[in-house]
């Protein structure tokens, strides 16, 4: 069971199941990891579930003095890698058609099932997340999702086959995985944007889709690589510095500072504009400059998640 401590995560970690989802390059995998990590420090028992086959998620949750496994606060991380492919082979399996899965398997055919019946690839993965939530082992289990295109169609396969089967396990699993997704004490999506123009259009676009098509839930949206760094310095005010440089390095400090200022308000601009559009709680992460984020940096980036929970809670309470 959770903690029974007030969480700093309360709207993160409302629901059993986290779906996060996000136009591609935004950072969803990153946040992911972030939700993950920052769930686990406060006690809970959490799973991650990849959907792509990549080993991203192990890398950024490794147990390096606070990785994949069990947390120094109490708390527990796992991850699951879940592909279409196998997830279909277990349920053709645990519904008694093994010779049929073996035979699939062995012509290498089995990927093709889910254009013979578009959506049964996506319900039987909705599926075996809606399994793990339901054995009790975890407290919250977070999902790498698609890229917000596939979201809206990963997330309404379930009500398409239901409207195209009329009964049997199929239909079944269908209508268990609908529960699922539009039980707001049970599952949510957390969408993740950059505080720029397209993503922010993309974002408000794929909320409401989810919100009209899916009845899904909708949780905090994150805000990734946001430049809220310390205040820069006046430049104009240095030129007694500057001028002891070379021109071109002092004019590149120059136009440096003047690119950075400009995207600072650019940001803020983006970022009020997404407040006035989609009135939902608005959760911010910084930019880490890096060539290429660790799992320190993780931990570092679950920190200001749960400290923009707790300030966001203290501003709606």
């Amino acid at each position: 069971m959770p903690p029974e401590h007030e969480s700093p995560l309360q709207s993160l970690t409302a629901t059993n199941v986290v779906i996060v989802a996000g136009k591609g390059g935004v950072g969803k995998t990153t946040v992911t990891a972030v939700i993950a990590r920052a769930a686990s420090r406060d006690g809970r028992r959490v799973l991650v579930v990849e959907l792509d086959g990549k080993p991203t998620l192990d890398e950024l949750l490794r147990n390096d003095g606070g990785g994949d496994g069990d947390d120094p606060s109490g708390g527990m991380l796992e991850v699951v890698h879940i592909s279409a492919a196998d997830a279909l082979d277990e349920y053709l399996r645990d519904h008694g058609f093994q010779r049929i899965a073996k035979r699939l398997n062995k012509t290498g055919v089995i990927d093709m099932v889910g254009t013979a019946a578009p959506g049964i690839d996506d319900v039987v993965v909705l599926g075996k997340i809606k399994q793990y939530e339901q054995s009790g082992d975890y407290d919250v289990i977070v999902v790498d999702g698609p890229a917000a295109g596939h979201a809206i169609t990963f997330l309404t396969s379930a009500t398409g086959l239901a409207n195209a089967v009329r009964s049997g396990p199929v239909r079944t699993q269908s209508d268990g995985v609908i529960e699922l997704l539009t039980d707001a004490e049970r599952c949510q999506v957390v969408l993740v944007t950059l505080p720029e123009t397209t993503p922010v259009n993309e974002v408000v676009e794929t909320a409401f889709a989810l919100e009209d098509d899916v009845g899904v839930q909708l949780g905090p949206i994150v805000v990734n690589a946001v430049d809220d760094g310390a205040a820069l310095p006046d430049i104009a005010a240095q030129d007694a510095v500057l001028q002891g440089m070379a021109a071109d390095v002092a004019d590149a400090i120059r136009d440096a500072a003047a690119f950075r200022r400009s995207r600072r308000a650019m940001e803020s601009t983006e970022i009020k504009r997404l407040a006035r559009e989609m009135p939902l709680t608005q959760l911010r992460l910084p930019a880490r400059l890096v060539a290429g984020l660790t799992s320190a940096d993780i931990d570092l980036m679950a920190d200001v998640l749960a400290e923009s929970e707790a300030a966001s809670a203290a501003d709606r309470g």
